[in-house]
């Protein structure tokens, strides 16, 4: 098969195992990705793809690592840096070293060095598929945002370990002291290359859409999408960590973007385009780690014969090992920063064994672990075959499977025994955020008293009337979404409970009435388009208009229903429409 046919049978693909997994809800989509790509490619003239490290690290790594980095909350992720750290660079070391030992001394015939580089290929964390297994099942926020820290930074300190650790078997020379200026050098190299690239894309953004506005919106929307790829390639040419190098350009940019609120269309369009190439991306990469398992654990299998258990049960205490480490890290290396943050108010989730529990089992590994395992040498320097790398690169693999099959089924079972948080910070933030933005909205309606003597009088009288309608449906939502305040008048005093919540009732009626006007016009243009009263320049265009009105209001409806506990009721509009 050509290499365009595969690329767009894996795209299609991907495409489709994401509606899949709307229907089959029990298993996580990159589970169900996996084992597609393994059936596939499992007969002997099944789909079979020719894996190359370097090609894979470069064309998907640097995309998905740019969004987490423009996507993960920036508050957060420096208030929790302690914990961060910790778990990206100190778990990383702890784990090589003693996983490495443990290896060595599990499988005397491997080498110590590259004991080591096994341990350094499987420390690095997949916050995809974490995301992915914990969604809709309650892992705490801000939890889940240390795990996407430590997963956005601890792949490039543990395939910075893999470095040193090939190089000391290929050379037979190693020093700590060579180690440590290297990875100071590679690391924050990449992330200020990074953070360069980022900077001077955005400086160059700003001087172009100032002069021209939102006219260049697609074109700085692709441009967004190559940038990971220019900061990726400039850091691995400088000799640093491209991967850090794409991170930090998405941090940069994120940064960058605080002060672009007036571009309405390049954002709208930014953010789903994004949105698709993450989709692609990810299902690409698990549908690929699925196309190599029949060859990585198949092949060793099967040429273990009777003594395949013996492979497996590495495997098994390989994997478990490594989950042991991470508990232990998290339990004697990072409870102290959390409870820290906990008492500082950075961090909402009071530690816990349960959560020290579950942040274990998200210690699942993915596809930069086998991208690390397939870029080891064939060869020593001498010409000699480097050492177990088959028994290496299948070990890896029977981590990932591990830790994924283990994290799927333990990981809900975790987080239902942890109790609720009622509402979520971010819930709350975005409520008051929205209460701040109506009550700037109606401050913004009032006219000075020069302002109202130099306007003509019936212009004055219409913009009142139009302001007053308007303030009133700001207040509306205001009085949805506020906290509820101890009543400060005996009117207030007087308004019984039920009574507010038939006021929230009356507004989430509202706007689902709205709702479904909007589909009663959209589907009247599709019957004027039928009719051939307008054609299709006009119905997209009217369309788009409606569709754009839709997306927000139901955001406001979905709001709406929250704050009048109706979100669990059934939804009118669906069904009258």
């Amino acid at each position: 098969m050509h290499t365009v046919e595969t690329v767009l049978l894996v795209l299609m693909l991907g495409a489709l195992t994401g509606v899949a997994s709307r229907y089959i809800r029990t298993i996580p989509l990159p589970l169900i990705q996996i084992l597609l790509g393994a059936a596939l490619s499992w007969p002997r003239q099944g789909l079979h793809i020719v894996f190359d490290p370097d090609l894979f690290l470069l064309l998907f790594i640097p995309p998905l690592l740019f969004a987490d980095g423009w996507r993960i909350p920036k508050r957060e992720f420096f208030a929790l840096y302690r914990p961060i750290l910790k778990l990206a660079f100190g778990l990383v070391l702890f784990t090589v070293v003693g996983l490495g030992y443990l290896i060595h001394w599990l499988i005397p015939e491997m080498p110590l060095t590259v004991a080591f580089a096994l341990a350094a290929v499987v420390s690095p964390t997949d916050a995809v598929a974490v995301s992915a297994i914990t969604r809709n099942l309650g892992m705490p926020s801000q939890t889940m945002r240390v795990l996407e820290g430590e997963s956005l930074l601890n792949d490039a300190s543990g395939l910075v370990a893999l470095k040193f650790a090939i190089a000391a078997t290929l050379t037979g020379l190693f020093s700590w002291t060579h180690v440590a200026r290297d990875f100071i050098w590679i690391a924050f190299g990449g992330i200020g290359a990074g953070a360069l690239i980022g900077w001077g894309f955005s400086v160059a953004r700003d001087a172009v859409t100032r002069r021209l506005g939102d006219v260049a919106a697609t074109q700085m929307a692709l441009l967004l999408v190559l940038l990971p790829f220019a900061a990726y390639i400039v850091g691995d040419r400088l000799g640093v960590s491209g991967i850090l190098a794409a991170v930090a350009a998405g941090v940069m940019t994120n940064f960058a973007d605080l002060d672009r609120s007036e571009f309405v269309a390049e954002r709208m369009q930014t953010e789903g385009t994004w949105t698709m190439v993450e989709s692609a991306f990810n299902g690409a990469i698990f549908l690929l780690l699925g196309l190599q398992l029949p060859s990585i654990i198949g092949t060793p299998l099967r040429e273990a014969g009777h003594q395949w258990w013996i492979l497996a049960g590495y495997a098994l205490a390989i994997s478990s090992a490594l989950l042991l480490l991470r508990w232990i890290w998290l339990t004697l290396g990072v409870q102290g920063s959390l409870w820290r943050a906990h008492a500082e108010g950075k961090l909402v989730e009071k530690p816990s064994y349960l959560l020290t529990l579950a942040s274990t089992l998200a210690g699942i590994r993915g596809a930069v672990t086998l991208a690390g395992a397939l870029s080891l040498p064939l060869l020593l320097n001498d010409g000699a075959p480097f050492p177990a790398r088959d028994l290496l690169i299948f070990l890896a693999t029977g981590t990932i499977l591990f830790t994924l099959v283990i994290g799927t089924i333990g990981l809900p079972l975790v987080l239902k025994r942890m109790p609720p948080g009622g509402e979520p910070a971010s819930a709350r933030e975005e409520r008051r955020a929205r209460v701040a933005a109506c009550k700037a909205a109606i401050a913004s309606m009032v006219l000075g008293k020069e302002q109202a003597e130099s306007v003509d009088p019936q212009w004055l009288a219409q913009y009142q009337e139009s302001a007053g309608r308007l303030t009133q449906e700001y207040r509306k939502r205001i009085d949805l979404l506020e906290d509820p305040a101890p009543p400060a008048t005996p009117e207030a005093l007087a308004e019984a409970p039920d009574v507010v919540r038939q006021r929230r009732h009356r507004y989430v009626v509202e706007l689902e009435l709205r709702l479904k006007s909007l589909h009663v016009e959209r589907n009247a243009l599709y019957a004027e388009r039928h009719e051939q009263r307008i054609n299709d320049e006009s119905l997209r265009s009217l369309v788009a208009e409606l569709d754009l009105a839709e997306a927000s209001l139901r955001k406001r409806l979905d709001v709406a229903r929250r704050a009048a506990g109706l979100t669990g009721a059934h939804d009118s509009v669906k069904q009258d429409t």
